[in-house]
């Protein structure tokens, strides 16, 4: 495992704290990482879409146990599992604890855009059951003391503060947020980390969330394989693009390149324990 108390690089490393490796074709996977690794990302955070998907990612773990750090869940822009799939998911990651694993509870949330295109087009969205399923695993990350990976934006994550907050937990992630100023100050105040994709080159709202975050409470992420426009339009998303949102977000925090890289860094290490 990398150590926490390391002295500062002769050269910035990075990491990318959410990426979707299973999303990447089978055959590309392995290049994806090396090519990475060779580009100075010292680890991925790989979250998973549901118990296939966890399972995917698992492996990749324990082929590269300090290079992929594996998190669990459901993603919550898709159509709720059956209850007993759900048991199924929920039985796997308790034995992957039980037998001392590393992981985190992740990619987990609501499902705000599939929310909001329902409710555009006139049709009633009921998300009291992607609400009772986000209030297991954050009751699961409390249980297990877990990381949590989250997908909430604007109003949706003001109702994951509330569990968060109901649950005591603190370790929460919230990648790609987007949201009020209400919202980040109660995510402040409770220590929440928000990683920072590669639209913090074009998109306003993400480059104001850079301003107003503490350099403290922020890491880097890719999301890949899912595309980005400005300058990285007509290419595909690698894990290495998060030394450009590093080196971005020193520029507008106005800080040196090297210090926002190890500052982002140390940062997603301390989080996920890596």
């Amino acid at each position: 495992m990398v150590e926490t108390n390391r002295k500062p690089h002769a050269k910035p490393c990075y990491i990318d704290a959410h990426l979707h490796l299973d999303h990447y074709e089978t055959a590309k996977q392995q290049p994806l990482l090396e090519e990475a690794f060779r580009e100075d990302v010292a680890a991925v955070v790989a979250v998973s879409m549901h118990l296939e998907s966890s399972r995917i990612v698992r492996e990749w773990a324990m082929r590269m146990p300090e290079r992929v750090m594996p998190a669990y869940g459901f993603h919550p822009e898709q159509p709720l599992p059956t209850d007993e799939e759900l048991d199924e998911l929920f039985v796997w990651m308790r034995s992957r604890h039980e037998v001392g694993e590393r992981f985190a509870v992740g990619e987990v949330g609501l499902p705000y855009y599939m929310r909001t295109e329902a409710e555009t087009s006139g049709a009633a969205f009921d998300e009291s059951g992607y609400l009772a399923l986000l209030d297991r695993f954050i009751r699961f990350a409390a249980e297990t003391d877990r990381p949590i990976v989250l997908h909430a934006v604007y109003e949706d994550a003001d109702k994951a503060l509330d569990l968060l907050e109901k649950h005591g937990v603190t370790r929460a992630h919230f990648h790609w947020f987007k949201g009020a100023a209400a919202t980040l100050k109660r995510m402040i105040a409770l220590g929440c980390m928000v990683s920072i994709t590669p639209d913090v080159f074009y998109e306003t709202e993400i480059r104001s969330l850079v301003r107003d975050y503490p350099l403290a409470l922020l890491m880097t992420e890719t999301d890949g394989p899912w595309p980005f426009e400005g300058p990285f339009a007509g290419r595909p998303t690698t894990p290495g693009m998060v030394r450009d949102v590093a080196n971005q977000i020193a520029s507008i925090k106005g800080i040196r390149v090297d210090e926002a890289a190890e500052a982002l860094y140390r940062n997603a290490v301390r989080f996920y324990s890596l």
